[in-house]
C-alpha cells in the first residue's frame, strides 16, 4: 500500500515536470505552427494611477513605450501631432526617441499599463496646461 503511494507520487512527479518544461517549437498544443517563448530580459512593466488633470512630462523612450487603459481615460500627445484620448482597453505605441507626454483627462482618474523596451527614459520640459489642453 505505502509502495503504490510512493510509486504514485513519483509518477505524479514526473508528470508535473514534464509539463513544466518548454514544448519544442512547432510541438505546443496551444499553438498551430512555430510559436517561440523570446527572452524578456529588457522589458519593463509598471501600473500608474493619475488623478484628474495629472500628466508626465514630455520625455523619449530609447526602444519605445506601449501604453495600455486599464481605467478612466487617457490623454496622450506625440511631439508635432494632434492631442488623443482613449479609455478602456485602448492602447497607444510611442517609437524609439519620439518625445511624448500622458496622463489622465481633467474629469476623471486614468490607470495605466505601460510596457518599456528597454534603454533608457530620457525626460524633458513639463507638459505645459496649453499643450495638455490641445492648444498651440
Amino acid at each position: 500500500m505505502v509502495a503504490a503511494a510512493i510509486g504514485a507520487a513519483g509518477l505524479m512527479t514526473l508528470s508535473i515536470v514534464q509539463a513544466q518544461q518548454p514544448a519544442a517549437p512547432g510541438d505546443d498544443p496551444h499553438f498551430t505552427g512555430i510559436s517561440t517563448v523570446l527572452d524578456g530580459k529588457d522589458l519593463s512593466t509598471a501600473r500608474r494611477r493619475f488623478e484628474p488633470g495629472a500628466r508626465s512630462a514630455w520625455h523619449t523612450h530609447d526602444n519605445g513605450q506601449l501604453l495600455y487603459v486599464q481605467e478612466g481615460r487617457m490623454r496622450t500627445q506625440k511631439r508635432g501631432q494632434a492631442l488623443k484620448e482613449l479609455g478602456p482597453g485602448e492602447s497607444d505605441y510611442t517609437g524609439p526617441r519620439i518625445e511624448h507626454w500622458h496622463g489622465a483627462v481633467p474629469q476623471t482618474h486614468l490607470i495605466q499599463i505601460n510596457v518599456g523596451f528597454g534603454g533608457e527614459t530620457r525626460w524633458l520640459q513639463r507638459t505645459t496646461d496649453e499643450e495638455y489642453n490641445g492648444k498651440k
